[in-house]
């Protein structure tokens, strides 16, 4: 029986008759992603019809999810709200803060040790206000979602981007920061810009080597890092249909990286199979009753074009494998000779030391099995790995089941190392270096999401290349990055010639799903005995004191820096290491942009002091200006805090002083983060405007006493030379967030409502 079936199943009772006043308000058929937008009006049934792309709603979550690295900074922001429980069905997963290095149980039990006040920190903070938690171990938040709470129809929000995997199971499911996830913990409305709409059908059908990870790559190729951003991509066709639920969930997680709010696909077969195989018939049996309404009306996928805002189309049949990246997601190359070519003119190491498979994107049992017939084939046919292997099961559940049908066993015949059920390498929790920043240039290939530079491991040098389970699999038997499977032979131990033949899979397992301990823990049903204590003296937790207002006169602000070229989350606050910080606002905030590129000087973590005229790491000098009352501004590039949800690369800012952060263009989440914290996130009207911003200008608001909706807003630069520069900046402000911006923070709006 599934969590929560009688929320759902209100949620499915109020479906028709929100979705049938929607399609008579807005005049014509309705696109899945429509139908569960309009259902979920926090206002209720409908009574107007929305601009995309403009309008902003206020929306009601079905339910919140949070990751450990997250839940830290959004549960001490819940904390403050004044509120007893949580209004909605909210869940707890510790899956980032467990490193991988040796391997599955020993790497566990260090990070019981190591985080163990974290992980009591979450587990007494989600014992007091009714959220259930998910222990170390029991694995990758997004699996777990999938397999236990994603329902066809459903609003979920996350504090992670990639909480997007749950439109696998015909969600819309949308990261935010942990501030927007306290409004709706708390029972406030979620604000969201109503997005527009991006469909992609899909013909033909997957066979051989290609899988639905080379669909995601292929629309990454199309759409790039920012072409999805402010839209939902809504998936269709007989190709959308042939597809698993899990290879459906790959596509969707990975639509955070085109900047997309979300992705989903319509309800079908596959997904009902998914739930009923993960014990959830009762979900199956609710969502068949209502079918028509899970999926967009039928003239919608008839005639797309005058439905969606763009319409992409990809013939599955003919789509190849292809390996995206280095240091980018949406660089997509074919394996094979195109990659030989695009390597050697760009000095990409041929040699591939690791492949990697499993997180959030790619550990499900059907991707663990497609991989797993390629490491069998290596061992029948005498073959030698040439690369490191790592696997990281998706959930306890996937891990138990894949070892009893001896799965796993496969991958360690061949010396595989096994990890936790967690996020590992995906987030940087990988020790494979004792001094990355000093290692070699090398190239790993894996089926995760993102590569950016030092993501996985903290070597700027590493080239990550994104890949299916299968073909990561074959590359790293091959050793070589130019691998092509459907083609190229390997010498075997024998000294023979030897090729691979296509990969074979199960979508669910045979003998079904079995787990012994999923590791979930329930709350008490009263929670107002349970204590949760903070040590005052803690390195690792922190509990928050409010921001107080920046107020309507910025004078005399300083360049804290101008970032130069692809500034994302991770540039801004980095993971790996740092996430033991994700709970101490001060403590993290000593990585704030030091790993943003300085337009001068072209350096990381150097930026000039202008009240000393000496050059120092960004928060030192941050904290120089604070400490003299002085406030700083941040200019960026275009698609500004690209990639994670974080909020703590819009945090660490305001903790250290800066007022506004100025760029071309924004990534959305992050700029709903800065938002949220009571900052100005801004946009030059003229980008060419960046390059007048100087090492040593100081800077005037002059008119932000008349700060209000779809009004610029100017800027006057001084340069050290006296002269002067005026600049128009554009912002995306509403009445409700421009009462953020004044009372210091959403939070501090809420607490003062509630104290009402």
């Amino acid at each position: 029986m599934a969590f929560d079936i009688d929320m759902i199943k209100k949620v499915y009772a109020n479906m028709t008759e929100r979705v049938d006043a929607a399609r008579g308000i807005v005049g014509k058929p309705l696109t899945l992603s429509e139908k569960i937008l309009y259902s979920h009006l926090w206002d209720g049934k409908p009574n107007k019809a929305f601009t995309r792309g403009k309008d902003y709603v206020d929306f009601a979550p079905d339910r919140v999810a949070c990751q450990d690295a997250t839940a830290q900074m959004a549960l001490l922001q819940f904390m403050q709200a004044g509120k007893p429980k949580v209004a909605v069905p909210t869940t707890v997963h510790c899956d980032h803060l467990i490193q991988a290095k040796d391997g599955a149980a020993t790497d566990l039990k260090h990070a019981n040790q190591t985080s163990s006040e974290v992980f009591n920190f979450l587990e007494s903070v989600s014992n007091k206000y009714g959220i259930g938690f998910w222990k170390p171990g029991a694995g990758i938040i997004h699996q777990v979602v999938l397999e236990n709470y994603a329902f066809p129809g459903g609003m979920m929000i996350g504090t992670d981007s990639h909480t997007v995997n749950a439109g696998g199971l015909g969600m819309v499911a949308i990261g935010v920061g942990g501030a927007d996830a306290v409004d709706v913990m708390a029972g406030m409305a979620w604000e969201l810009k109503f997005p527009k709409l991006i469909g992609v059908r899909l013909t033909g059908k997957l066979s051989g080597w290609t899988a639905p990870k080379d669909v995601i790559l292929k629309v990454a190729q199309i759409l790039t890092v920012k072409g999805g951003t402010g839209a939902i991509v809504e998936y269709f066709g007989p190709g959308a249909t042939s597809m698993s639920c899990t290879g459906k969930g790959t596509i969707c997680n990975m639509g955070a990286e085109i900047g997309a709010t979300t992705s989903t696909f319509g309800y079908d077969d596959s997904m009902e199979r998914y739930l009923r195989a993960t014990d959830r018939a009762d979900v199956a049996d609710a969502a068949n009753a209502i079918r028509p309404y899970l999926t967009a009306d039928e003239e919608v996928y008839a005639n797309p074009e005058q439905y969606f805002d763009q319409v992409i189309e990809i013939n599955l049949s003919e789509l190849g494998p292809l390996l995206n990246g280095p240091f980018t997601p949406d660089l997509s190359t074919e394996v094979g000779r195109d990659m030989t070519e695009k390597a050697k003119a760009n000095d990409w190491p041929m040699q591939v030391e690791w492949g990697l498979i499993g997180s959030c994107t790619n550990s499900s049992y059907e991707d663990l099995s497609r991989a797993s017939s390629i490491a069998q084939q290596a061992l029948d046919k005498g073959l030698k790995m040439k690369s490191e292997l790592g696997i990281n099961p998706g959930s306890e559940q996937v891990r138990f089941t894949a070892e009893r049908d001896g799965i796993l066993g496969i991958f360690e015949k061949l010396d595989a190392k096994i990890f936790t059920n967690a996020c590992g390498p995906c987030i940087g929790q990988w020790a494979r270096y004792s001094d990355p920043k000093n290692a070699p240039k090398n190239s790993i290939v894996h089926s995760f999401n993102r590569n950016f530079a030092k993501r996985a491991d903290g070597n700027p040098n590493t080239h990550a290349f994104v890949a299916s389970p299968e073909i990561t699999a074959a590359i790293a038997i091959a050793g070589r990055l130019d691998f092509n499977p459907l083609t190229d032979k390997l010498i075997n131990e024998n000294g023979e010639e030897v090729m691979f033949e296509e990969p074979t899979g199960w979508e669910l397992p045979p003998k079904g799903f079995e787990v012994k301990e999923n590791g979930y823990l329930a709350p008490v049903a009263d929670g107002s005995g349970v204590v949760v204590s903070v040590d005052p003296d803690s390195e690792r937790i922190q509990l928050l004191t409010p921001f107080e207002p920046i107020g309507n006169e910025i004078n005399g602000a300083k360049l804290l820096i101008k970032a130069f070229g692809k500034c994302t989350t991770d540039h801004i606050s980095m993971a790996g290491p740092w996430l033991r910080f994700r709970g101490h606002l001060d403590n993290i905030s000593n990585n704030c942009l030091i790993g943003a590129v300085n337009a001068y000087g072209k350096k990381t973590n150097f930026v000039k002091n202008q009240l000393t005229g000496e050059f120092g790491g960004v928060p030192d000098t941050a904290r120089a200006y604070k400490a003299a009352g002085i406030k700083t501004i941040v200019v960026g590039d275009h698609n500004y805090g690209e990639g994670s949800s974080r909020e703590h690369a819009a945090m660490e800012p305001r903790h250290l002083g800066v007022a506004a952060v100025i760029v071309k263009s924004f990534a959305r989440i992050h700029e709903t983060n800065l938002k949220k914290q009571g900052m100005l996130g801004l946009t030059f009207d003229n980008e060419a405007d960046y390059d007048l911003i100087q090492e040593d200008d100081t800077f005037n608001f002059t008119d932000l006493n008349e700060f209000a909706p779809d009004k610029q807003l100017h800027m006057e630069v001084v340069h050290a030379d006296g002269s002067k520069d005026v600049i128009a900046l554009n912002h995306t402000y509403n009445q409700a967030q421009i009462e953020w911006y004044n009372e210091g923070s959403a939070l501090n709006l809420i607490k003062k409502e509630n104290n009402a």
